[in-house]
């Protein structure tokens, strides 16, 4: 690795060190860096523990647990300047033991974690932000066998990288990332590169994983649903479009959620269908949580006369631990039970048009909040 010098227009090689010169420490500061930006591992990852140590009949801890954008538990072991011979045979122990884990596991794992860390936020709340779901009875979480491994090490031993390389051929999902210091002068550098499997052939890979996982879980079932969801949404648009100009340009979906624009960016009108609910409601999401607040506590201050506009009461969801809010109408309903898609599409769509009209009302005041 190289410092450009731009006065000199040269290159300058950066001296390459090991960790253990610099007096840095596995757990005190690699791991720590990790925690803290998982992100330098190329994705976007949700710690939800570190030290884990939740096995039944044994006293063994990995060193961080994440959740990855599809839901799959990853086990992230850190070595630190040498992997050593058997991290292989640790992390796949690792793996095993979290296969049972359930969604309700993870939520108290990472509760714990929470209430360790900051105190007062909610394990609910955070994964639903970072899944993007509105509701945590949603979340599909550490489907079947698709826990994922990284290992992380400045240096990775034959035995072990051909390991690794083996075991990916059986769709284990492994990934190693080494991890380099480097100094020029006082200043310190870090590169992390991905080296298991190479960039080029990640996509690849993954291709494999998502294979595996639809064997597991079943894609007639996962197809199914989406069916049964489109299902639906070509019911209700066309008795919505009756009434309004709303939805008029919104196709069916294989989501639980369909969604129309007001007009003011951010700021959507949207029906839900879940397995034990149905509902309409004004979304806001404008990217900025002072902004969704703002304009949600300025919706407030008229809540008596915007449910009178409504007709009946309504859900004010201020969500303060999230960046969105919401102002829902909702009924019982179940998407899964289709003798009773007809009272709940009359209902949904009776709702979406008083909803809109008691919203088009306060438009003016939103604007002039934007």
């Amino acid at each position: 690795m190289f410092q450009i010098d731009r006065a000199r227009n040269e290159i300058v090689p950066l001296d390459v060190r090991t960790f253990s010169e610099l007096g840095f420490k596995e757990r005190a500061n690699l791991q720590e860096w990790i925690a803290k930006y998982p992100e330098a591992l190329g994705e976007e990852l949700l710690i939800i523990q570190k030290e884990f140590a939740g096995f039944s009949d044994t006293n063994e801890r990995l060193d961080l647990l994440a959740l990855d954008k599809q839901g799959s538990l990853v086990i992230i072991e850190n070595k630190l300047d040498d992997a050593g011979r058997d991290v292989t045979w640790q992390a796949l122990k690792y793996a095993s033991y979290c296969a049972s884990l359930s969604r309700e596991n993870i939520r108290s794992i990472y509760q714990e974690y929470l209430s360790r860390s900051s105190g007062v936020e909610s394990a609910e709340d955070k994964l639903c932000e970072f899944f993007d779901v509105g509701e945590f009875q949603e979340l599909s979480l550490n489907k079947g066998v698709t826990q994922r491994i990284i290992l992380v090490a400045a240096r990775f031993r034959k035995e072990v990288t051909s390991t690794v390389l083996w075991l990916m051929n059986f769709n284990v999902r492994l990934q190693c990332f080494k991890t380099t210091p480097y100094t020029l002068n006082d200043q310190l550098f870090l590169a992390v590169e991905q080296i298991i499997p190479t960039r080029d052939a990640e996509e690849f890979m993954v291709g494999l994983a998502a294979k595996a996982q639809d064997e597991v879980v079943g894609a007639e079932a996962q197809n199914a649903r989406h069916t049964l969801r489109r299902e639906f949404w070509a019911q209700l648009l066309p008795q919505i479009n009756q009434k309004t100009e709303l939805f008029r340009n919104i196709t069916t979906s294989q989501t639980n959620w369909i969604s129309a624009g007001t007009g003011i960016r951010g700021i959507g009108l949207n029906f839900v269908v879940t397995g034990d609910a149905c509902r309409a409601e004004l979304y806001l999401d404008r990217g900025n949580k002072t902004d969704n607040k703002r304009v949600f506590d300025l919706l407030f201050e008229k809540k008596e006369q915007f449910e009178a506009d409504f007709g009946s009461k309504l859900g004010w969801e201020r969500l303060d631990n999230r960046r969105a809010c919401r102002i829902k109408a909702e009924m019982p309903g179940d998407i899964f039970d289709k003798a009773r898609w007809p009272t709940m599409i009359e209902a949904m769509v009776n709702a979406m048009v008083r909803l809109e009209l008691t919203y088009r009302a306060q438009m003016n005041l939103v604007k002039a909040a934007l």
